[in-house]
């Protein structure tokens, strides 16, 4: 069962920098860094001791653990707010950023392995210093949009790994979340030549200025990556006269949480935590694509729960995050 130790402290959490020389991101395609810091915020209770719960918390697109370490005081209130309502646990914020921006967490031979550099590296190193509660419910995965696309996906390939997932306002439900990419003049006049050069230009070389062109680019490289023959290459969403290529449409939607779990019947093991949520106003229309991840896990013998707060897609994310462990640990 998870381990919820109902302490109440007023000191403040204390932030530990981890730095990690990758195996898993050597050689990758695009020249990003292989050295990596890991933001570890560790509530009082585990320099008492008392064995702890641990969370790995993946930031939304183009977020890292650099920005937790800038700027430490949202997740030691996080981590505070935790331990004083009942459910003390550490938090590890990981570093998955790619050039073009973020990696969603996937292997890919168009930007390198970041789910092994997550699941292989990052949780040995930090479950190798802390004091972590015994037994695979007390490791979390938890995400906000890219991050919460990333905690879907990597609870369902490693669910001997993660007891449970927090996805808030993760990518799924790509008909209506992404498709409108292809629609954007940025994207669909951009040409191959173009692309072509992007790929092949060096490393330090800045993404795309326009978001949207930006966004595609990072995403394509995830989702449709021309393989291990052709690495840090992947196939564009438009042709050269800037028409959707629906057979590369296709390859997106293959990495759709929502679709795989509608394939899979146990795209998510029975005795695994689920917890799935988007706001009203998402501007991604999140909250859609959770709540039909929500009705299909609902059919099968899974604990999973769907949670529609008021607001915007990026509104009190700290405080979303709180509520789907607060459900996890079994004290909401």
């Amino acid at each position: 069962m998870f381990v919820a130790i109902a302490l109440v402290s007023q000191a403040e959490p204390r932030l530990d920098v981890l730095e990690l020389s990758s195996r898993a991101l050597r050689l990758n395609p695009l020249g990003d860094p292989t050295t990596r810091r890991v933001a570890v915020f560790v509530p009082e209770q585990a320099t008492n001791g008392v064995p702890l719960p641990i969370v790995y918390y993946l930031p939304g697109f183009g977020g890292s653990s650099e920005n937790a370490i800038k700027d430490p005081a949202r997740w030691r209130k996080t981590t505070e707010e935790l331990a004083n309502r009942g459910t003390p646990v550490v938090i590890a914020i990981v570093d998955a950023k790619t050039r073009w921006g973020g990696s969603q967490y996937l292997n890919s031979a168009a930007q390198g392995n970041y789910a092994d550099y997550i699941c292989d590296e990052i949780v040995p190193l930090v479950e190798g210093r802390y004091r972590i509660a015994p037994g695979v419910t007390n490791r979390i995965i938890a995400g906000h949009s890219s991050g919460g696309f990333g905690a879907l996906r990597l609870g369902m390939m490693r669910p001997r790994l993660f007891g449970g997932v927090v996805a808030l306002s993760p990518d799924s439900y790509f008909e209506i979340s992404h498709r409108y990419l292809v629609t954007k003049p940025s994207v669909t006049n951009f040409s191959l030549p173009n692309l072509q050069a992007l790929i092949k230009s060096p490393p330090g070389t800045p993404p795309p200025k326009d978001g949207d062109l930006k966004y595609a680019v990072a995403l394509s490289a995830a989702y449709a990556p021309r393989g291990r023959w052709h690495p840090g290459e992947f196939d564009w969403l438009c042709d050269a006269q800037g028409q959707p290529r629906e057979d590369v449409w296709k390859r997106w939607l293959e990495s759709d949480p929502l679709i795989l779990v509608q394939k899979h019947q146990h795209a998510f093991r029975d005795s695994q935590a689920i917890y799935v949520e988007g706001p009203t106003q998402d501007s991604y229309k999140a909250n859609q694509g959770a709540r039909k991840i929500y009705e299909v896990l609902q059919t099968r013998p899974a604990r999973c729960s769907f949670y529609e707060p008021v607001g915007k897609h990026g509104d009190h994310v700290p405080e979303r995050l709180e509520r789907g462990l607060a459900w996890v640990f079994g004290r909401l």
